[in-house]
C-alpha cells in the first residue's frame, strides 16, 4: 500500500479527498503502471492510496456466512487490510488485467470478499464514484467485459460507476499492452481513454464538492 497526495491549495470549502486505487494484477507491469498513472493524475489536491494484490495472501469467499452474524470475515489474510481503506475512500479506481475475458482471479476474490465488509457497513460504497481500467494483451481481448464486471460490482454495492464518456472511453479505460509495459506505453488510443476516464472522475469530485 502506498499513500500519496497533497492538500488542495485553492481557498474555499474544498477539502482533500482520499482516492483508493485497487490493482488486480499479480505482476508489476502494465496494469499497475496504468493505475499508478491514474492516481498520479488524481493526486493533485487529493490523497491517493494504492492497494494491489501482488504479493498478498488472498483467499476465496467460501459462503460460510460468518460475516452475516457480525463476526467479520472468517478468512484472515491481507484483504482484512483493504476493508478500512474502502470505508475511508471517497472514490475508487479499479484496475485489472484481462484473464479469459474477465477480471483477474485475485480481483474477483477481493470483490467477493467485500461481502464481509458490506455485512457490517452497508454504506461502505454508497454514492461514492468509481471508474474501471482494464488492460489486455490483445486489442480486443475482453477489456470491455472486464470493465463491465467492475461496473457491476460498484453498482451492486451502491457506488456510482462512471466512465470516460462517449468518443473513446464509453465504459472506462480499455488499454492494449501487447503483454508488455512498453506495449502499453505505445497504446495512444488506450492512454487517451485513460486520461478521459480520470478527468471525468476528477470533474465529478470537484462538482460534488461545490454542490
Amino acid at each position: 500500500m502506498m499513500r500519496t497526495g497533497a492538500s488542495i491549495k485553492a481557498s474555499g470549502p474544498q477539502i482533500s479527498l482520499m482516492i483508493l486505487g485497487v490493482c488486480g494484477s499479480p505482476r508489476q507491469q502494465a496494469t499497475e503502471h496504468a493505475l499508478r498513472e491514474a492516481l498520479r493524475a488524481l493526486g493533485e489536491g487529493n490523497e491517493t492510496v494504492f492497494w494491489g494484490v501482488r504479493g498478498k495472501r488472498i483467499g476465496f469467499c467460501t459462503h460460510c456466512d460468518l460475516c452475516l452474524g457480525g463476526e467479520g470475515c472468517a478468512v484472515q489474510d491481507d484483504v482484512q487490510g483493504l476493508y478500512p481503506l474502502i470505508e475511508e475512500a471517497e472514490a475508487y479506481v479499479f484496475a485489472t488485467p484481462v484473464y479469459n475475458g474477465g477480471v483477474s482471479a485475485q480481483l474477483k476474490a477481493v470483490m467477493d470478499r467485500s461481502r464481509a465488509l458490506l455485512a457490517r457497513n452497508r454504506d461502505a460504497f454508497r454514492d461514492k464514484p468509481g471508474v474501471a481500467i482494464a488492460v489486455g494483451g490483445d486489442r480486443s481481448g475482453g477489456q470491455e467485459l472486464a470493465i463491465q464486471q467492475i461496473i457491476a460490482f460498484l453498482t451492486l454495492n451502491g457506488a456510482q460507476a462512471l466512465s470516460g464518456g462517449f468518443f473513446g472511453a464509453n465504459l472506462g479505460a480499455s488499454l492494449w499492452s501487447k503483454d508488455s509495459l512498453e506495449g502499453l506505453k505505445m497504446d495512444e488510443v488506450g492512454l487517451k481513454a485513460l486520461r478521459k476516464t480520470v478527468k471525468r472522475l476528477d470533474r465529478y469530485l470537484k462538482e460534488r464538492q461545490k454542490a
